[in-house]
């Protein structure tokens, strides 16, 4: 049993949780090497796209400080600290940070003003211990998708990628990491792939769209990209984005995207696809996938176990387990020296490859 194939087990998984309470599970998983986690959202508040009343009197500056503090005392080492911050959608910090604009009233916003309010916004949470947003969502939505409605920021690539391109450059600037999600672009999906396997029709000339918009957050600078949920059987008609090493083969290879990879919620009945969280796991690092975004009650201990297995049988290979932690923790480590050294970095670096409870679909 190898102590470095167990740390890096456990540091390529991402385990949500709805509250600001670390449990056991999480403390022991940060303890054992994990890196990072993220403050989720309970399904309610995740169908209705907003924080409780509860939520809203209750939380404070302070409790997100205290989290991110002690996560970071049970690691021993930077975390990184994420939650869903979306333009329009899921708003996570909602009345802690500074009211990002609605959908509409962005439409009326040139660049530089959605960077400004976006850089505010991202400032205040970083003073809070947050330092990863997985947010924007930059699907191009052009027909029914019922998981991603009210939430997305339209038809138009080119609208579409001004706003996310400006929070981009806003949230960055501020020293919080940005996730554009969900590659290659869910134009459509009729079926809401947390409850059901979801498929993106089409040939690979209708995702163009879409994927010029990623094109373009990968120009701008994103440090961080997630595959979706659904399968493209223009690309891959057997795997989910988020465990195909073809989707995840054209976002590194042929866009020439270098920094982190970030699954979908694992436990997703599209992602799932009738496998097992271990062996879904397993498929998505190998896929090239870095980290894992799971339900913190979905057995951390067990799915690290699996993961170090998959090594020792072949099933997975060691360098692609390591080199996906070393990215991991090379971005943690970057993002908590500018924490120390500047409280609005302008850069967040990344080390080459090999260096050293969730309830809804992100």
């Amino acid at each position: 049993m190898s102590n470095e194939l167990h740390r890096a087990a456990y540091s390529v998984l991402l385990p949500a949780f709805s509250g600001l309470a670390l449990d056991e599970s999480v403390r022991r998983f940060l303890s054992r090497g994990g890196a990072s986690v993220l403050l989720g959202e309970t399904r309610e508040e995740y169908v209705a796209r907003s924080m409780s009343p509860e939520r809203r009197r209750s939380e404070t500056q302070e409790h997100f400080k205290r989290v991110a503090q002690q996560a970071a005392s049970y690691a021993g080492s930077n975390v990184l600290i994420a939650v869903d911050q979306e333009l329009g959608g899921i708003e996570r910090l909602h009345q802690l940070v500074p009211e990002m604009p609605s959908r509409e009233a962005l439409k009326d916003l040139s660049a530089e003003e959605i960077e400004a309010n976006c850089f505010a916004m991202a400032s205040a949470a970083r003073g809070m211990g947050i330092n990863l947003f997985l947010a924007p969502i930059v699907d191009v939505v052009s027909g029914a998708n019922p998981w991603l409605h009210n939430r997305h920021l339209g038809s138009d690539p080119a609208e579409v990628s001004r706003v996310s391109c400006a929070y981009i450059r806003g949230v960055q600037r501020a020293g919080v990491i940005a996730t554009a999600k969900h590659f290659p672009g869910h134009y459509v999906t009729e079926n809401d792939p947390a409850l059901a396997e979801a498929v993106v029709p089409g040939s690979i000339e209708s995702l163009q769209e879409g994927l010029e918009v990623f094109k373009q957050v990968i120009a701008t600078g994103v440090k961080a990209i997630m595959p979706g949920p659904a399968v493209f059987p223009a690309i891959d008609p057997d795997q989910s984005a988020s465990t195909s090493a073809k989707v995840i083969g054209l976002l590194r290879d042929t866009l020439g995207f270098d920094g982190l990879i970030i699954s979908d919620d694992l436990d997703a009945a599209s992602i799932l696809r009738g496998n097992s969280i271990s062996d879904t796991a397993i498929a998505s690092l190998a896929a090239g996938a870095h980290l894992l975004l799971v339900s913190s009650e979905a057995g951390l201990d067990p799915l690290a176990d699996s993961i170090v297995a998959a090594v020792e049988q072949g099933r997975l290979q060691r360098q692609v387990l390591l080199a996906a932690s070393g990215k991991v923790r090379a971005l943690a480590e970057a993002v908590g020296k500018d924490a120390d050294q500047n409280d609005c970095p302008t850069t967040i670096p990344f080390a080459p490859e090999g260096a050293g409870a969730k309830y809804g679909i992100l």
